[in-house]
């Protein structure tokens, strides 16, 4: 066997390997055991514990996969396997490539700048959690906050985590979280969850349009989006990133134990206060006692004080009664004089009015030989039109009245 493996090292080793995983298994010791199958056939395969604490994802039965190693004759056996020293998913390569270059050129426009970055509130109102309905991450996160704040409300905006629609429908999830936001103040820190996968899996979350989007978001977002080990662009962009959903709920609701303890301090912090205070005003009890003295010499002090207020009170409401007297003669004084004043003047103002109304008197006007026609009705003649021949008519004279009768 030993000259078999040796032979196979020698004609083929390192080898590479395109296929699906199949039977995954990790022992206790780390190592992992799989096959890798295509339609033509499988081969087994060992990942010792080195080389799978530095993969960057986690394998799973069904994914497909591209393995580099050695090609070796397992002895107990006599099976053919492949030491597999690196493991990546297929097609890793071109999708990291654009990954890092659509990374590269975000974070030269500053999107990624910690200084955009903002604390998480520390007592939100309402969380807002964007991910598929069907997700586990969705219920991981429901689980933690139902644990640890179950008064807040949890508002879900469902869109898709993975496929072709998925980036246009996590946009759309997005904005109606921020129109809410902005209308009603609902949702006060928004979380963007799913659970782990492969680059493949996970690139909705490596969309520029996403990013750009998360990147306008008028609360704090909290990103956690696959394992501990994955990291996309929403996660850069994302005021926090979370290695997983239920940290991320975590991270924006602290437990009850610590709002206890922050009580707890609160409470410490007011009995201080309260306790100084009450010093405080002690001491000034104290201090104005002394001053005090004893309470005989102070009645004695304040007799004094009043009597002089009780004299000083009597001087000046005799003098303001002897001016009150005094101004009272002036007026009795100056009133007829200022009455006699005021009736010529009214006297003299209805000479005027008289004046002024005799001259509009109608009797000084038929004096001058004008004369005033009315007809049998009594109605005044002032046009030629308002007559007929033969009509009856009155004319007034300075000294008396005529019957005329019209002669056309």
């Amino acid at each position: 066997m030993r000259a078999i493996a040796d032979t196979l090292s020698a004609r083929f080793n390192p080898v590479a390997v395109r296929g699906e995983i199949s039977g995954f298994s990790r022992a206790a010791s780390g190592h992992c055991y799989f096959s890798l199958k295509d339609d033509t056939g499988q081969v087994r395969c060992a990942l010792f514990r080195r080389s799978a604490e530095q993969l960057s994802f986690a394998p799973r039965d069904g994914q497909v996969v591209e393995a580099q190693g050695k090609l070796d004759v397992y002895g107990p056996r006599g099976d053919l396997q492949l030491i597999v020293d690196s493991l990546k998913p297929a097609g890793q390569g071109a999708l990291f490539e654009e990954f890092l270059r659509l990374k590269a050129r975000l974070e030269a426009e500053g999107l990624f700048d910690a200084a955009r970055k903002r604390a998480l509130p520390p007592q939100p109102r309402s969380i807002g959690v964007v991910t598929s309905l069907g997700a586990a991450a969705l219920r991981d996160v429901i689980t933690a906050l139902r644990r640890r704040v179950p008064h807040l409300p949890v508002v879900v905006y469902p869109a898709a985590v993975q496929g072709a629609q998925a980036p246009a429908e996590l946009c759309a999830a997005l904005q109606t979280a921020y129109r809410r936001h902005e209308q009603t103040g609902e949702s006060a820190v928004l979380l963007l969850v799913r659970g782990g996968g492969s680059l493949e899996d996970l690139w909705s979350f490596n969309d520029e349009t996403l990013v750009r989007t998360v990147a306008r978001a008028p609360m704090p977002v909290v990103c956690g989006v696959g394992h501990e080990t994955d990291f996309t662009l929403a996660d850069f962009v994302a005021d926090l990133r979370a290695p997983t959903p239920t940290a991320a709920a975590e991270l924006c609701a602290p437990t009850r134990e610590a709002r206890l303890g922050e009580l707890a301090y609160l409470g410490e912090r007011l009995a201080e206060a309260a306790y100084g205070a009450i010093d405080q005003r002690a001491q000034r009890l104290d201090r104005l006692a002394q001053r005090l003295g004893r309470p005989s010499g102070r009645l004695h002090d304040n007799h004094q004080r009043l009597m002089g207020l009780q004299h000083r009170l009597q001087r000046g409401l005799l003098l303001a009664a002897q001016r009150q007297q005094n101004r009272l003669q002036s007026l009795q004084t100056a009133l007829p004089l200022a009455l006699r004043r005021a009736q010529e003047q009214h006297s003299a103002r209805l000479q005027r009015l008289d004046a002024a109304l005799g001259l509009l008197d109608p009797h000084l006007v038929l004096e001058r030989g004008y004369a005033f026609l009315t007809d049998a009705q009594g109605l005044a003649i002032t046009r030629v039109a308002q007559t007929r021949a033969g009509q009856a008519l009155r004319a007034t004279l300075s000294d008396g009245e005529l019957g005329l009768t019209v002669n056309l």
